[in-house]
């Protein structure tokens, strides 16, 4: 049998099924393992299930075992791994896309609503239970009928656009390319970021980690934003500049921000714990047991065609 290195805890009916196929090493106590640590421990390995909270980077890679031939990472994203290096030794890549992309739409739209509406705020006013109800109370910002801008209009963008259409949202969007009518349902296309964020009232980062991507909002593109935009992002805490942010937040030019991921998670940048106008998560764009379950199980079917001798499903490099 295939020996797996499994580098998080994973429900059990998942690490029941890998057992099933492979000659697994389990991580019952659910360490985040450093990188030297992966290294290590997977010695002798065919192959790594691994999570995104596993940073897998070049100098990773070119110091695993030759024995390694796949990471199945358990991801939509795979921003953790150089897919480069991994392919120039020969390691296949893979992920789990689709599985997450309703359970993600939905915190995104979570985040968009509990920053525009002050969820935070409420909630320290409610634990003091001396609050009283008045014409002017923490007044937020309705999302009914306004413009949602969406940077990144892949499957979790158009869910995200799917939703948003049931708060009579006018729908805008920037991508790498213009989609297709059918794909787009009704949305507008900007082919430049200042034209999506010059339009957008509330705006939806759905963007995956790239190089490209890697601080694509900070002080320049922020700039092009009205006064009083609402943002909310599920896809990954460095595609923001969080300085730039935070003075975005201060001077008006943002009104509230919701986010679910963070620069070197699951550390969060100091000012944002002091701002009321923001609502946190502790990345839950994943987290319901279906989705989970739905993840692991790609992985594990990534890993059993690779070593039927097919080509994975979900081949990413």
């Amino acid at each position: 049998m295939k020996k797996i290195f499994v580098t998080r805890k994973l429900l059990k009916e998942n690490e029941d099924k890998l057992k099933e196929l492979f000659d697994v090493t389990l991580n019952a106590n659910d360490k985040i393992y450093k990188p030297e640590e992966i290294i290590e421990q997977s010695k002798g390995f065919d192959g790594i299930l691994s999570s995104v909270t596993d940073p897998i980077n070049a100098d990773t890679i070119s110091k695993l075992s030759d024995s390694i031939k796949i990471i199945a990472n358990g991801a939509v994203g795979f921003g953790n791994i150089d897919i480069k290096a991994a392919r120039e030794k020969n390691i296949t890549v893979t992920n789990t896309p689709d599985v997450l992309t309703d359970a993600t739409a939905d915190i995104q739209i979570l985040l968009l609503l509990g920053a525009s509406r002050k969820a935070y705020e409420g909630r320290l006013a409610a634990e003091k239970q001396d609050w009283k109800w008045s014409w002017d109370f923490l007044l937020g910002k309705q999302m009914s009928n306004k413009r949602l801008g969406i940077l990144g209009m892949g499957r979790i963008g158009r869910a995200v656009a799917k939703r948003a259409k049931a708060f009579g949202m006018e729908i805008h969007y920037h991508n790498r390319s213009k989609l297709s009518s059918e794909l787009e349902d009704g949305a507008i296309y900007h082919n430049t970021l200042k034209g999506l964020f010059e339009q957008s009232e509330f705006l939806s980062v759905n963007c995956p980690a790239t190089p490209e991507t890697t601080k694509i909002i900070n002080k320049e593109t922020l700039g092009y934003l009205k006064k009083n935009t609402v943002i909310g992002n599920a896809a990954r805490g460095d595609v923001v500049d969080d300085d730039a942010m935070v003075e975005a937040i201060k001077n008006g030019t943002v009104f509230a921000y919701g986010l679910d991921v963070y620069n070197g998670e699951p550390k969060i940048h100091p000012e944002y714990l002091k701002l009321k106008n923001i609502f946190l998560l502790p990345h839950l764009g994943s987290a319901t047991k279906r989705t989970r379950w739905d993840m692991a199980y790609r992985a594990t079917r990534n890993l059993e065609q690779f070593f039927s001798g097919n080509k994975p499903q979900d081949q990413v490099n």
